[in-house]
């Protein structure tokens, strides 16, 4: 099985564009039990995960790519508050956020694809406030990695609403013991 170590806009993008129909079917509907249940103090639910994905989706990514072909490593991105969705979302309803997110995805869609990226712009760099010098390829890597990273999360995250209801069979279900590979 081979890795995929050089990024294609096309096929990041293809993948990116899955992450809101696969959130709709997977989570409209649904009882709040498994839309707003988490795994305890300081974990985020599915309804929170989606409100990081629409702030993400309105504040970084996009954002960042324009600094970089704009303005390169002379300035720096802004920071990005992963627990904006704590107000963004307030007095919205799941459905809401669902919408919200599929349109603010294909709006972003649009503007990569017009930007019509060439090899070399993949090369050019930014400054991350925390990393340093990345590039615009880790950039959109990272966007579709961390749309997975967030898929795996709420998985994880649904899977916990029945720990206890499984029984024996949890030592079969590893999702029910998978401690997460980044912070929420």
């Amino acid at each position: 099985m081979a890795t995929m170590t050089q990024l294609r806009v096309d096929e990041a993008a293809a993948l990116l564009s899955r992450t809101p129909a696969t959130l709709d079917a997977l989570l409209r509907g649904l009882p709040d039990t498994w839309t707003r249940g988490n795994e305890g103090k300081d974990t985020w639910s599915p309804f929170d995960i989606v409100g990081h994905l629409i702030c993400g989706d309105r504040t970084d990514w996009m954002p960042r790519i324009h600094t970089i072909l704009e303005h390169g490593e002379s300035k720096p991105f802004h920071p990005f508050d992963r627990f904006a969705q704590a107000k963004e979302t307030q007095n919205k309803t799941l459905e809401q956020l669902l919408d919200d997110f599929a349109h603010l995805r294909a709006e972003n869609l649009t503007a990569l694809k017009a930007l019509n990226l060439q090899p070399n712009d993949l090369e050019r760099r930014g400054t991350h406030p925390a990393f340093g010098s990345v590039t615009l390829s880790q950039l959109l890597a990272t966007w579709a990695t961390h749309d997975l990273t967030h898929l795996h999360q709420l998985s994880r995250v649904m899977a916990h609403q029945y720990h206890d209801a499984v029984g024996p069979w949890s030592a079969y279900l590893g999702v029910l013991h998978c401690n997460g590979h980044s912070a929420p």
